[in-house]
């Protein structure tokens, strides 16, 4: 006969768990900003595109539901060893159960409920990102090169080229735009006004890269001869720092760049700037060239 689990055990351990559950609760309660952002990028004064909302609680309440998972597989654990532990009066094996139905069946019913829940919840995010309904109002052609950027501003005929930053780890304080760490003055910066819906034409010139604005919670590969497309709204101005996210060759760690999302006539005013610098036309795919100025001709392609 084996033996049984006092009640005053069963009423230690359940009290144990509630306590548990109550701590943790509090915790997240009382957590930081930070914290209740599951630790992504992000500002307490708004959130900074259409997108970064549902981003952040599709990866917190994916991190909640693990962490609920673990606490009751975990508090299940130790409550059966504390219960089901041998008595010094005790010298039996404890009855063994070839199997128990109802409990095998609930093993495999729960974690496919949980797999398709998360799987909803991804697919529904995910849509609204690369599907959205929305018409773009602003349309960006993104071009990576080894190792740097170029912007054209497809609705202005205005464009803008990076230089690739020699010493990404040697930038100073001074040399942060507006402060924001992760920028630096001299890499390009891509301008986008806030409010308006805007479509990144992402291509490569050479390798794999990737294009990441760690900010906007989401980045886009850009491969060579096929053109991806990437939509979003940004809804907060700023800096914002920006780089590539793909291993794309011995200088990847310089392949920065800045973003400034700046009210319509900030941006308006920005795309002045870059026509009167002579910055007018289309930078192409096929383009290649030695470090210095570009001329009008030769941008367009």
């Amino acid at each position: 006969m084996h033996s049984k689990p006092s009640t005053r055990t069963k009423r230690a351990a359940l009290r144990a768990s509630a306590l548990a559950v109550v701590v943790a609760g509090l915790a997240t309660g009382c957590a930081s900003e930070t914290v209740q952002r599951g630790y992504l990028p992000g500002y307490e004064n708004g959130e900074v595109t259409n997108q970064t909302a549902d981003i952040t609680q599709l990866w917190v309440g994916s991190w909640v539901a693990a962490l609920a998972v673990g606490v009751i597989t975990w508090g299940l654990i130790l409550w059966c060893v504390a219960a089901y532990r041998k008595r010094r009066d005790d010298h039996r094996l404890p009855v063994q159960t070839r199997y128990h139905m109802p409990l095998e069946i609930m093993y495999t019913v729960l974690p496919t409920l949980m797999v398709l829940a998360l799987f909803w919840h991804t697919d529904r995010v995910m849509t609204e990102i690369i599907e959205p309904e929305a018409e773009a109002e602003v349309h960006i052609g993104v071009i990576g090169k080894q190792w740097s950027w170029d912007f054209n501003y497809l609705d202005e005929g205005v464009y803008e080229y990076g230089e690739h930053e020699a010493d990404p780890g040697g930038v100073t304080e001074d040399k942060l735009v507006d402060g924001e760490p992760g920028t630096d003055v001299d890499a390009p910066t891509l301008y986008l006004p806030v409010d308006r819906t805007v479509e990144f034409q992402l291509d490569s010139r050479d390798v794999n890269h990737s294009f990441w604005i760690p900010a906007f919670l989401y980045k886009e590969d850009m491969i060579p001869h096929r053109t991806n497309y990437y939509q979003v709204t940004p809804t907060r101005e700023g800096t914002y720092a920006g780089k590539c996210a793909e291993l794309c060759g011995e200088f990847h760690s310089g392949m920065l760049f800045n973003v400034k999302v700046v009210s319509q006539e900030e941006f308006d005013a920005h795309m002045e700037e870059l026509r009167a610098a002579g910055q007018v036309g289309e930078l192409g795919l096929d383009l290649v060239r030695e470090q210095g100025p570009i001329d009008a001709e030769e941008a367009e392609h």
